[in-house]
């Protein structure tokens, strides 16, 4: 697609995604890869992302969190292996047969009705035991392994959980993983109970994104990378991490890019103020650029007087509040900027460049929200460099 006509569209690089997809093949050696794709694919775009994953071979899973999700990656035209990491409501669980689904089950409830709807339509379905290992969110406990065992021997077509997975709550945000280790530890403890109970799963999998590039331990038979699929480091603490282990620097490239257009330049004298609340005020003549983008497009309105774009290779501080639709930013030294002049928001720009870890810096927030919050509505373009 061209962008010539758009005014704001994020770009999506076929080159760095097929980078990062044979960077995670090489780390995930002969085990199953499940790419995560919840939250409009990390803010990627689902479709974009669904037609990029489709003739990649390395990947047998996509993992989502919702039923809509999940529906939507059908109609994309995805075939292979789907699994529901999140809830779904009981009344909704016929879809999980409709669409030939993997549930991450962590109720009673759920595991029976799914028993009988498989029975009703005399029909096996896959069902992953979420384990509560200490992140203390969704989970089955230790103590409820035996009730759930139980479920599965009472419905044939359920037979038993045909994967056993967990979260990690702090592998991604410090370089000490003892708790990691402690939660992996009551994790094959469980799984061991499980076999004890005639409940064993065929495939285990813990590995997100941090623990497939730091643990070979994690990795059992299928690992689900997430943000490193989209060329982001989970956290700081993640990349250090990786390198004083000897890793290498460039394993991840950023997939995404985001570009606007400038849609008008006027100049504004000394002691004007700009925008909503007064924040900010002219000490000399300033030349402003308006930006048809917001907080609603994704644009945080923490950013206000403290980001910057890039214009013709060169910063440009934002200026007062961040609006819901607009952007002020100064341009006063760029000569020659144009009205409908490109302008970066995340990505490179010449010798300059604005990441997502940049914003997330400056809006005391981590990468994974400035990458899920970008607007469904805006047009994602696939670029081949």
């Amino acid at each position: 697609m061209q962008t010539r006509h758009l005014l704001s569209w994020i770009e999506l690089s076929k080159s760095a995604l097929d980078h990062n997809i044979k960077s995670l093949a090489r780390l995930a050696g002969k085990r199953a890869i499940a790419v995560s794709l919840k939250a409009n694919a990390y803010g990627h775009g689902l479709a974009p992302m669904i037609s990029l994953l489709r003739d990649r071979r390395e990947i047998e899973y996509v993992t989502v969190h919702s039923l809509e999700e999940a529906a939507c990656c059908r109609e994309l035209g995805w075939d292979r292996r789907i699994m529901v990491l999140g809830p779904i409501a009981l009344s909704e669980l016929e879809a999980v047969f409709d669409w030939d689904l993997e549930p991450v089950v962590f109720t009673r409830e759920a595991l029976d009705k799914l028993g009988r709807l498989a029975a009703k339509r005399k029909t096996s379905v896959r069902t992953h035991l979420k384990l509560e290992t200490g992140t203390n969110r969704q989970g089955v406990l230790e103590k409820d392994l035996a009730p759930i065992a139980s479920i599965y021997k009472k419905h044939k077509y359920l037979k038993k959980p045909y994967g056993a997975g967990m979260h990690f709550a702090n592998i991604e945000d410090t370089t000490n993983h003892e708790y990691a280790q402690h939660q992996l530890d009551r994790y094959n403890r469980m799984v061991a109970r499980m076999k004890a109970l005639g409940i064993g799963p065929t495939i285990r999998h813990t590995a997100c994104s941090a623990a497939l590039l730091l643990f070979d331990k994690t990795r059992f038979e299928l690992v689900r990378p997430g943000i490193a699929l989209y060329g982001h480091w989970p956290s700081k603490e993640t990349y250090l991490s990786y390198r004083l282990a000897g890793g290498h620097n460039d394993i991840l490239k950023p997939v995404l890019s985001w570009r606007t257009r400038i849609t008008q330049v006027k100049d504004v004298p000394a002691d004007a103020f700009i925008g909503y609340g007064c924040t900010y005020r002219t000490t000399s003549r300033t030349r402003l650029a308006i930006l048809p983008i917001g907080y609603s497009d994704g644009y945080d309105r923490s950013l206000s007087n403290l980001s910057y774009v890039l214009i013709k290779g060169k910063r440009a501080p934002v200026r007062s509040r961040v609006c819901m639709n607009l952007t002020m930013v100064d341009v006063t030294d760029i000569s020659g900027v144009k009205l409908e002049e490109p302008v970066t928001l995340i990505g490179t720009d010449k010798k300059e460049m604005i990441t997502a870890e940049q914003l997330a810096g400056w809006a005391g927030t981590i990468n994974y929200e400035i990458l899920a919050r970008l607007s469904p509505n805006t047009v994602r373009v696939l670029t081949d460099k």
